[in-house]
């Protein structure tokens, strides 16, 4: 019936069709007028016929309106407002090049009569995070960040203390689809999680969908994180890094052909390996850690209509460990590999097609060896992703998007080999496993009425896991009984659904608006994890025979309201959402590498249902935003925790952010950062017994513990001397930033201690451990 309603919404379309009048179009592209880039999602307003549209993910806009005179604003975060007149008498293609804030542009007429897209859009929970918000905020280490940086807004929460994992809206981390140029990312973090992959210096834009996520999008559950990387300067060569406390990172981009072509290439390592050496001795020397990235992109402009683009990003973190003594040693490497490859092509001034190519690897591996044992563990995932996307903008200012997708996958979730003096032993239990996933999608974002705007999509997606493969019977010991093998190619088990997404504005008045949305997904790859982290030991598994997809409905309704010239943008939303086939450990499990780890997988539901408010302040010397989150998540299981129902333990009550910016003057600019979180949800020993000889912990209820809250106050100050002059070749400024101010031990794990004899009587306490006290930090940054 749902689906039914929301599909019904096309229906609008034939409204307006009919009374149309003679329309001509007006269709470009939006860029940057310093370096030729192409603005993402940049907004035109039509003031006489209070229309409008923005620019799609390549700069791309069209919009029909009757022959005539108009006055065209259009604006970009970031960028000063650019309005000018034009005579319309037929279909006219305009290339518009913005300014970066600040800058008066000659013959026309700047203004800041167009800064509410927060209100006017249909999309609820979307937000977008320009590189330069993100370096203002103070950081740890003096690394800029966009996963810490998102984990500052309403809804969002932080995966612990030092861990560049993130919950959505009650959802797993594996429920985020995180997009690096189109290339899905299955690991974000280095350091084992204490950073994400991300270089700010090469990144160009970051939006983050958290609620009604469009039919373009399919895959998962929570949220969509869509990191766009920097085209390059198409018009002179520029260069700019940093060097920090623990990385460097450097970034060179230029015109391939001015005006033609571009690059862009971006390079971090961190240097704790080298600066640990001298302090490591004997047996120990060679151990170390460190970590990379190396970003590229270029593209070409190969005509009026066509521009082909190519990006990759490489990344490793890699841990060695050499013992004392001499005994153990440990070699531990891990990292993404991506390569996308894009042709836009326009076929007239109302048809843009994309056309991708992606391959994807992520791989972890552990080598180690002790005395005359060595031991060798794999798993990773390995995608071939090819996809076509259309943008149709009708004479009638409908925007229909379109398209499909197509996903080969090759997933390992263990491989175990190893050697014991002569004897090697290499189980066949490499447990490859192989999957077709494909989507195709149609959506149509029109205006109705003046004071409604709609959203409505419909997706459908395919997932069907084939051979080779073999899948064994096994009796309760775990003995193989029977098998049976399918040939490669071989359809083992498939599913599929209708995924319909509905998102609709009600305009109460020019500052306000009312919003609601209803959303149905599937996800049919999943991280399995037996803790609270994104560490990299964590598996990706596909749905199988036994492991079904997950699936979910999402329910939004908000109100968005802006004050003061649009100065200050605020919202209030609530959301539901019920989740099935969620996927957890068994009770009591261990891990074993000589079993496919889907057995040990038990199955139940979830629920999510919370309230989020946002105050973003966008203009001024203060800027910043206020973002609280009121939520609830649990599951039911039928097979944890006697079938009751208990907290997720992600599970947070409270989640506050304040953040806030201040720029005295073009020299002096002062950022602090304040988060709040209720503790997470956590299984403790509550008492021991003895059976025979073997002493017996006894454990409360799933998650029925809370770790205690969790707060930090960071600040930083950034000073560019001479006030960063536009004449200077060399432009340079300092970061100081201090981590935790008032060095608090916020929790990172609990755990028990016993002391004393447990027969004779002991004393048990639960204790905790903390890993980042007040840190201080310096980096400087320049640009050249």
């Amino acid at each position: 019936m749902r689906a039914i309603l929301i599909t019904l919404c096309f229906l609008f379309t034939g409204i307006t069709w009919a009374s149309a009048q003679k329309k001509v179009s007006l269709s470009g592209y939006i860029k940057d007028a310093l370096s030729g880039e192409n603005l993402i999602g940049a907004a035109v307003y039509i003031k006489e016929t209070q229309t409008g549209v923005t620019a799609n993910a390549y700069g791309f806009y069209s919009i029909s309106i009757p022959a005539g005179s108009y006055s065209i604003s259009v604006t970009y975060m970031g960028y000063d407002t650019r309005t000018q007149t034009i005579n319309l008498i037929e279909n006219k293609t305009l290339n518009i090049e913005l300014q970066p804030g600040g800058k008066e542009i000659a013959e026309v007429v700047v203004s800041d009569e167009r800064k509410d897209e927060h209100v006017r859009g249909t999309q609820m929970g979307t937000i977008s995070l320009s590189t330069e918000q993100i370096k203002k905020l103070p950081v740890i280490f003096g690394e800029s960040d966009i996963l810490k940086a998102i984990q500052l807004l309403p809804g969002v929460q932080s995966a612990g203390e030092g861990n560049s994992g993130f919950y959505v809206r009650g959802g797993g981390p594996d429920q985020n689809l995180v997009l690096l140029d189109d290339a899905v990312v299955y690991n974000t973090g280095h350091l084992f999680g204490f950073f994400s992959i991300f270089n700010s210096d090469a990144i160009r834009n970051t939006t983050l969908i958290k609620g009604g996520m469009p039919a373009n999008y399919g895959g998962r559950l929570s949220s969509v994180l869509d990191v766009s990387m920097k085209d390059g300067n198409m018009k002179e060569y520029h260069a700019e890094g940093g060097l920090g406390l623990i990385a460097s990172r450097l970034t060179l981009e230029g015109p391939i052909v001015k005006d033609k072509g571009s690059f862009m290439l971006s390079g971090r390592r961190t240097y704790v390996d080298l600066i640990a050496q001298p302090f490591l001795k004997g047996e120990t020397k060679g151990s170390g850690y460190y970590f990379y990235d190396l970003n590229l992109k270029a593209n070409y402009i190969l005509g009026t209509r066509d521009r082909l683009y190519l990006s990759g990003y490489f990344g490793r973190d890699v841990f060695r460990f050499n013992s004392s003594e001499g005994t153990f040693k440990a070699h531990i490497p891990w990292g993404n590999a991506t390569g996308t490859l894009r042709w836009n092509h326009q076929f007239n001034d109302k048809l843009f097609v994309n056309t991708t190519l992606v391959y994807n690897d992520y791989q972890f591996e552990f080598n180690g060896s002790q005395n005359d044992f060595d031991v060798r563990f794999h798993s990773g995932i390995r995608d071939w992703n090819g996809k076509i996307d259309f943008d149709y903008y009708t004479a009638f200012n409908h925007h229909f998007k379109f398209g499909l997708n197509y996903t080969y996958h090759r997933f390992t979730p263990n491989q175990v080999s190893g050697r014991s003096g002569e004897t090697e032993f290499s189980p066949d239990n490499a447990l490859k496993k192989y999957a077709h996933e494909a989507g195709i999608y149609l959506l149509d974002e029109f205006d109705p009425a003046p004071w409604l705007k709609v959203n409505a999509g419909i997706r459908y997606s395919y997932f069907g896991q084939v051979g080779p493969y073999t899948a064994y019977d096994l009796d309760d010991n775990g003995n193989h009984l029977d098998s049976t093998s399918y040939a490669p190619g071989k359809l083992i088990k498939g599913y599929g659904g209708w995924e319909p997404r509905l998102n609709l504005r009600f305009a109460i008045n020019p500052l306000t608006s009312v919003k609601a949305s209803v959303s149905r997904s599937f996800q049919y790859i999943h991280l399995v994890s037996n803790n609270g982290t994104t560490l990299p030991t964590d598996i990706w598994v596909p749905s199988t025979a036994i492991v079904q997809p997950q699936k979910s409905w999402q329910y939004s309704l908000g109100i968005f309201r802006n004050f003061f010239d649009n100065a200050l943008e605020t919202s209030i939303e609530v959301y539901y959402k019920d989740m099935q086939n969620q996927i957890e450990y068994r009770s009591g499990y261990t891990p074993t590498s000589f079993r496919d780890p889907e057995l040990d997988f038990v199955f139940g539901k979830g629920r999510a249902y919370g309230a989020e408010l946002f105050i973003n302040k966008t203009k001024g010397k203060f800027t910043g935003w206020i973002g609280y989150t009121l939520s609830w998540t649990n599951r039911v299981f039928p097979d944890l925790n006697d079938g009751e129902r208990f907290p997720a333990k992600y599970d947070r009550r409270h989640d506050l952010s304040l953040v806030g910016s201040y720029e005295f003057n073009k020299r002096w600019t002062l950022s602090g950062v304040f988060v709040f979180g209720s503790g997470n949800a956590i299984t403790l020993p509550t008492g021991y017994y003895f059976i025979g000889q073997s002493l017996i912990q006894d454990y409360s209820k799933l998650n029925q513990y809370r770790i205690f809250p969790y707060h930090r106050l960071d600040l930083s100050v950034i000073y560019t001397p001479k006030g960063d002059k536009p004449a200077k070749r060399w432009k340079g400024s300092w970061a100081f930033s201090i981590y935790n101010v008032y060095n608090r031990f916020n929790p990172y794990i609990l755990y028990v201690s016993t002391n004393g004899n447990l027969i004779n009587g002991a004393s048990v306490k639960v204790k905790q451990v903390s890993i980042f006290p007040i840190i201080p930090s310096i980096t400087y940054n320049f640009k050249f």
